[in-house]
């Protein structure tokens, strides 16, 4: 066994004992001021406590599902019903909050996990440290310190009865098989502590169904949204721009048949406005129509022009691109107007000297990063650029990611399912 999978086994052991620890004070403790509080509903005490020992509930299953991504990789998404925005304040609001907590299913799911989470789940926590301690006692044994655990007679390890010397090395033999156990299982043994989480603290088929449909709701209304507003955008552009030369253009154009013939010389004057207005129409119905889809975009990719754009950049840029192929064009044309804000953000807000673009598709996911080392502090939030990303790539199933302490470096992260053509 090589040095890397030895220290993920070993560190699969202590992070086993550590969830030990949760499980026998977290989930016992949370367990029984849950069941007392909601008790005390009755008599109207734990309609005052229930709410925040709920909360501390909920805080205690992200944990663990915070953990399980990080510590095994298993996935597990939250269940919980949002509560309304407009929820009032006082005691009315915690009479509704309590009621709203109790009618959502994932709660009494968090309770039944936590109940679990202190027996079986304690055991599957406590089994990966077991058995790197049992072989470590083998090793104790084995060094002379057998005769302290034989004083009342044979000390028993596994099946192995412990009373000299040659017994404690074959105590040692068996501790090895123990630690090799260990070294190979122990990080299927921590998995299998979240996989058993995941079965109760993951939504059920019906829940994750319902989450669905409101997830494509939103998003549905987020896209008819977005339409309505790039339309009104497009039309105010026109009105303002290559309408108002296209208008000002015909006027000349019958100014000059009314003085074609009474004044050649300011009729020739009258064309030439005319053309300029022309050529100044154009490039604005240019210009908006790569707004709208930029020609690089559908010629060359999103890659070639995402470096386009950062050559327009007024700092120093670069751009690493790995795809083996096109995505399909609403896809691509989301991607760079995402990546187009996020940089405009870049240059405007952050004060950053430098910005970072990687492109790249795996697993049948387009993921974008974006990084910069300007001062930090980006937020989605509402009335945020980053807000109107979300939404945008939202319409496709994606997601953003920020990350931006006050003083930086920002790191935002998009990805998009999708296939390549």
């Amino acid at each position: 066994m090589d040095a890397s999978k030895m220290r993920g086994s070993l560190l699969a052991g202590v992070r086993g004992l550590a969830l030990t620890l949760m499980t026998l004070v977290g989930s016992i403790v949370l367990f029984v001021f849950a069941v007392v509080s909601i008790a005390l509903i009755v008599i109207g005490v734990g309609v005052f406590t229930t709410p925040g020992v709920l909360a501390a509930v909920r805080a205690h299953a992200n944990h663990r599902r915070l953990l399980a991504a990080e510590w095994s990789g298993v996935r597990i998404p939250a269940p919980y019903r949002p509560f309304p925005a407009d929820l009032r304040t006082g005691v009315t609001g915690r009479v509704e909050r309590c009621t709203l907590l109790l009618k959502d299913p994932a709660t009494w799911r968090d309770l039944l996990w936590l109940l679990v989470d202190m027996t079986a789940g304690c055991v599957t926590a406590i089994l990966p440290a077991a058995l790197i301690v049992y072989a470590a006692q083998s090793v104790v044994l084995a060094a002379g310190l057998w005769r302290v655990f034989t004083e009342d007679g044979p000390h028993w390890y596994g099946f192995v009865p412990v009373d000299s010397q040659p017994t404690a090395l074959a105590a040692l033999a068996l501790g090895l098989g123990f630690f090799t156990a260990a070294m190979r299982y122990d990080p299927a043994l921590l998995r299998a502590h979240f996989t058993l989480a995941k079965s109760l603290l993951a939504p059920t088929e019906r829940r994750s169904l319902a989450q669905r449909i409101d997830h494509l709701t939103e998003t549905r209304h987020n896209a008819v949204d977005a339409s309505a507003s790039e339309l009104r955008r497009i039309e105010r552009d026109l009105h303002d721009g290559a309408q108002a030369r296209l208008v000002a253009m015909g006027m000349n154009l019958s100014t000059v048949e009314a003085l074609i013939e009474k004044d050649p010389a300011q009729a020739k004057k009258l064309i030439a406005m005319a053309r300029a207005s022309s050529a100044e129409a154009l490039t604005e119905l240019r210009d908006l129509v790569r707004g709208i889809h930029p020609p690089v975009l559908a010629e060359r990719g999103l890659g070639d022009a995402v470096r386009a754009l950062a050559l327009r950049l007024p700092i120093e840029s670069e751009v690493g691109v790995r795809m083996a192929g096109r995505t399909e064009a609403p896809v691509e044309s989301a991607a760079y107007f995402a990546v187009s804000e996020v940089l405009t953000n870049a240059v405007k807000h952050s004060g950053a000297d430098r910005v970072r673009v990687d492109i790249h598709h795996a697993d049948g996911m387009l993921r974008i990063s974006v990084g910069d080392d300007g001062r930090g502090g980006a937020a989605v939030g509402a009335g945020s650029g980053l807000g109107g990303i979300e939404r945008r790539l939202g319409a496709f199933d994606g997601v953003l990611a920020v990350s931006s302490p006050v003083g930086g470096p920002t790191l935002v992260t998009m990805e998009i399912p999708c296939t390549l053509l």
